[in-house]
This record gives C-alpha cells, structure tokens and sequence, in this order.
C-alpha cells in the first residue's frame, strides 16, 4: 500500500504545479483604463528626464565634426548614391529616378535656400526627415550623415564654385569655351 499512496501523492504534487494561474496574469492592452491608479490610466508617464535607451545624449555640431578629406567624401558619395541619388538624382538636382515613376520631385541642393543652409539643417532632414522624406536615423550611421553632408556641400560647390577660385589654366579654358 505504501508505494501506491506514494504514487497517488506525487501525482497529486504534479496536478498542483499545473495551475494556470501563472499562465493567465492579468495585464492590460496599452492605453486600456485602469482602476489601480487614481488617473484611471494603465499606462505610466516616463518620468521627467527619462531617455531612450538607443538614443545618443551627446550634442550635435552645427558643422561638419571631422576634416572633409577624399575619403570623406568618397565615403558619403557612395552613401549619397545609395540613399538619396534615388530621389535627389546623382546630381542634386531633384530628378531621381523616382520623379520618372510619378513621385513629386524633392527640391534641389542647389537651390539658393539650401545652398546657405546650415551643415547641421541637412544633418537634421537625413535624421528626422522632412517633408514627404522619412527619417533615416535607423538606416544611416551618424558618421554617414555627416559624410553625405559634406558630399551635398561639393555637389552644390560644383555648380556654384567662384570662377575667381579657379586655377589660372581653367579659367582660360572657360573663357575660350563662352566665347565661342
């Protein structure tokens, strides 16, 4: 008799572990009422201060941070090309390949406004967006934005460099071509 009691014992041990009590716990959907705080809300506040855990606290400069040198620039042309060339066109101009499929033609980088706007501005509109533009904070480092950044800032040189800037043999060069 002793090992059948023993049996039904365990048996009965293991039939108690299986309440679903820990399995049912109640919670509540977000911005579901609640009668547990006096605000009727199940949601919480964050308290004042509280940052994201992915966010990055450090401020951000008004200007490019680091030197523009050739591999900066390489770096942010091939991340230009990949990112913004699609709706900017490779030029800068607005005339991506997405205005051939009847999307609206974004502005110019060489438009007045944009050419004396500030690093940090285009650094803004890669992060958070603009406009019809989404945020590219989760796709593009901040290290690439500033390289695209300064990418923008050639392209708009290209077209906009003072002839006076110039070396002597171009501006030759230049002058013969208007003439003709």
């Amino acid at each position: 008799m002793r090992p059948a009691f023993a049996a039904v014992l365990l048996l009965t041990s293991f039939l108690a572990g299986c309440d679903q009590d820990m399995a049912n716990q109640p919670r509540y959907d977000p911005l579901e009422e609640s009668s547990q705080f006096s605000d009727g809300m199940s949601a919480r506040t964050p308290v004042a201060g509280t940052v994201a855990r992915d966010a990055d606290p450090s401020p951000v400069p008004q200007a490019i941070p680091v030197p523009v040198t050739i591999d900066l620039l390489q770096r942010g042309r091939e991340r230009f090309d990949i990112f913004c060339a699609p709706c900017h066109g490779r030029s800068g101009d607005g005339s991506g390949v997405i205005v051939r499929h009847g999307f609206p033609a974004p502005p110019s980088y060489h438009r007045d406004a944009l050419r004396q706007a500030p690093d940090r501005h285009l650094y803004d509109v890669i992060t958070n967006g603009y406009g019809a533009m989404y945020a590219y904070a989760a796709r593009v480092p901040p290290a690439d934005r500033w390289a695209i950044v300064a990418y923008i800032r050639a392209l708009q040189y290209s077209r906009n460099a003072p002839v006076a800037a110039l070396p002597p043999e171009l501006r030759t060069r230049l002058q013969a071509e208007g003439s003709q």
